[in-house]
């Protein structure tokens, strides 16, 4: 078969990469029937999210995609290279906005050019429309930021997000709070996960996504190939959850959205599992609506040890964490882990993925029925195969004694890490009675995230982690340390432009982690910042010290979790995860353009080929990996894409 080839094409900031899904040809032809419907359901709702995440994305979608393929003259065309580009960003982005930035694409094509190409390609679009579209693409004041999670603005105003239409921030928290004092205090549904929240005739109302709703045609399409994976499922209970995932699809229904994910948790036993539905609210400036994503994997059983070691001893790990007493839950319930490889990504996890998962995200379901956490192994796998010999570590590694350590470690820890921060993380603490999930509302995600770095960068360094044979020694842990540290501090910078602050949820939590532990171990020197030859570097002094102090902040997050104490929490990010030193940030981007690398990875998806007999069973499942990146783009808009109905927005904000 010969070398596989984990890297592809570059471009812009990304670099594309491949995953291979072993295993795969070993499995019965019942299993990769069932993976190959559940991926159908998966690549069926790729346009739910392009839509989610902007009004008019779609729209520019399909105009890109006409010109694209059309033909497009002169090779030596600068604006036919940045054309080529935009196009590339905003399939990555599933949208005009970047994907962890969530700042508008800047064309590298003129509007001239554009619109000259639009009627070489004979879009069928009117001269009033085409005006809209070029506005939303050329103006610099339209549709700023995909999120925008500024302090002291309106956040669903200066949203480009589709999840609010003539509605302000004010009024959408104001109609939330209302559902939720209306709701069962004990057991609340995640209210407006699964809508759109509008205003009509002065009267705000939600348009809920079902299959009768918004997004009815993808949902319809999802559905009938859930049903068709259903007579594949591995036992009764799979089949249980594919039929209630169905109701709530068709109903909207948020409490058989609860009832589903209880389901999906005690399902434990298959080696077959998959993700499918309205799952991260990252995308809502809110921290309400949820984007839709899919996954479909298998366990990596030999993997899957290491973080079932982990799960049986969650109660250790709670009862042993540095946090308050009160803010412990008593029993850990239902904690389950696996290794798993990624057989399709879709969504809200492609092209850009997750590495690790742990869902529900409803905190009474984790709570009374526990979570089910996943490492996704063959894209780590890829992510370090990617890296090796990229220079990245030796020009902001603090030494040679850095080097070698995270060498020698970094793999292992980074493993551990994401099924600490995964499995035992975000199913650690409880809330206190009374105490509403969403109270830390813009800065709840960055606090979660936080909350389940410093649960891993704790345990880490403890000595049960070698007692279980998880780590062969007490030096491991120290790659972990210097990683977040250098991350958190210098490397991340390179994600963000000159002038811009940090704003999404996972680089705010490193930088808070990162800062705070910075000033409060000024006093006994724990780390520091070196200057050498005119280059900054985070050098560790102690790092049972540092241990420590993650312990200290992990208690304090804890305490801001379980009481929803909303102004400590804004007060943290605010101070330590937002704002960027100028001079040190053009430093690292200096150094990091030598290097030649790209800050962002996504992956191509692999193709799934069913053949078969006259009566149309299948008889076999074939898997590839020979396609390209615009050819898989190219094939999932012709072959996935239903019409999405799109308003013209007035709002110019929006």
């Amino acid at each position: 078969m010969g070398t596989f080839n984990y890297s592809d094409e570059k471009f812009a900031d990304i670099q594309m990469l491949r995953y291979k899904v072993d295993g795969f040809e070993n499995l019965t032809l019942k299993q990769k029937t069932f993976i190959y419907h559940l991926q159908e359901a998966a690549l069926w709702g790729r346009d739910i999210l392009f839509d989610q995440n902007g009004l008019y994305n779609l729209e520019i979608r399909n105009i890109l995609e006409a010109i694209y393929t059309d033909e497009t003259g002169n090779e030596s065309d600068k604006n036919l290279d940045g054309f080529r580009e935009y196009t590339k960003r905003v399939w990555f982005s599933n949208g005009i906005h970047h994907h962890y930035g969530c700042e508008k694409f800047v064309p590298g094509f003129t509007k001239e050019w554009f619109v000259e190409h639009v009627k070489k390609a004979k879009v069928a679009i009117g001269d009033e429309r085409l005006n809209t579209i070029c506005d939303v693409i050329f103006n610099p004041d339209v549709m700023q930021k995909r999120v925008n999670l500024a302090e002291g603005v309106d956040l669903v105003k200066t949203s480009a997000c589709n999840y609010y239409q003539g509605v302000t921030q004010a009024e959408a928290e104001a109609f939330y709070a209302e559902q939720k004092q209306k709701g069962d205090p004990l057991h609340p549904v995640m209210y407006g996960m699964n809508s759109t929240l509008i205003k009509k005739g002065g009267e705000i109302m939600e348009e809920r996504w079902t299959t009768k709703g918004k997004y009815g045609a993808q949902l319809t399409k999802i559905v009938e190939n859930l049903r068709l994976a259903r007579t594949y499922a591995e036992d009764a209970q799979q089949q249980a959850v594919i039929d209630k995932l169905i109701e709530h699809y068709e109903t909207g229904d948020l409490k058989a959205f609860d009832e589903y994910s209880i389901l999906w948790v005690d399902n434990t036993e298959p080696l077959i599992d998959f993700v499918n539905g309205f799952i991260e609210c990252y995308g809502d400036p809110l921290g309400l609506k949820c984007s839709w994503e899919s996954i479909v994997n298998f366990k990596d059983l030999e993997a899957t040890k290491r973080t079932e070691t982990l799960s049986s001893n969650a109660q250790w790990f709670e009862d042993n964490s540095p946090v308050a007493p009160e803010f412990k839950k008593e029993k850990v319930k239902g904690i389950s882990a696996k290794v798993i490889k990624a057989a399709i990504l879709s969504g809200d996890l492609y092209p850009a993925s997750a590495i690790g998962i742990n869902l529900p995200n409803s905190d009474w379901v984790r709570a009374e029925h526990g979570s089910k956490s996943v490492t996704i192994g063959n894209l780590t796998d890829a992510y370090n195969k990617a890296a090796k010999g990229s220079g990245m570590l030796q020009e902001f590694a603090y030494g040679e004694e850095e080097i070698g350590i995270m060498e020698k470690y970094g793999d292992l820890t980074d493993d551990l890490h994401t099924d600490l921060h995964e499995c035992l993380g975000h199913g650690s603490g409880k809330l206190l009675e009374g105490i509403d999930g969403d109270s830390l509302k813009a800065y709840g995600s960055t606090i979660e995230e936080a909350r389940a770095d410093l649960f891993a960068l704790y345990y880490l360094a403890d000595d049960k982690l070698i007692e279980l044979g998880l780590l062969p020694d007490k030096e491991a842990y120290k790659a972990s340390y210097i990683g977040q540290m250098q991350n958190g501090l210098l490397t991340q910078l390179v994600r963000i432009k000159p002038g811009d602050n940090i704003e999404e949820a996972h680089m705010r939590n490193r930088a808070l982690i990162a800062r705070w532990a910075l000033e409060h171990g000024k006093a006994e020197n724990v780390m520091e910042l070196v200057q050498r030859d005119g280059k900054t570097y985070v050098k560790i002094n102690d790092y049972e010290k540092l241990r420590n102090l993650f312990g200290d902040l992990l208690a304090e997050i804890q305490r801001i979790k379980s009481t929803g104490d909303y102004e400590e929490a804004k007060r943290l990010v605010e101070t330590y995860g937002v704002k960027i030193d100028p001079e040190l940030h053009s430093e690292i981007l200096e150094r990091y353009s030598k290097l030649n690398i790209a800050p962002y990875k996504g992956f191509i998806n692999p193709v799934y080929t069913a053949t078969k007999d006259c009566d149309g069973n299948i008889t076999d499942v074939q898997i590839a990996y020979g396609e390209g990146y615009d050819e898989q783009m190219l094939r999932y808009s012709k072959k996935y894409s239903v019409a999405v109905g799109q308003e013209i927005s007035t709002d110019k904000n929006k």
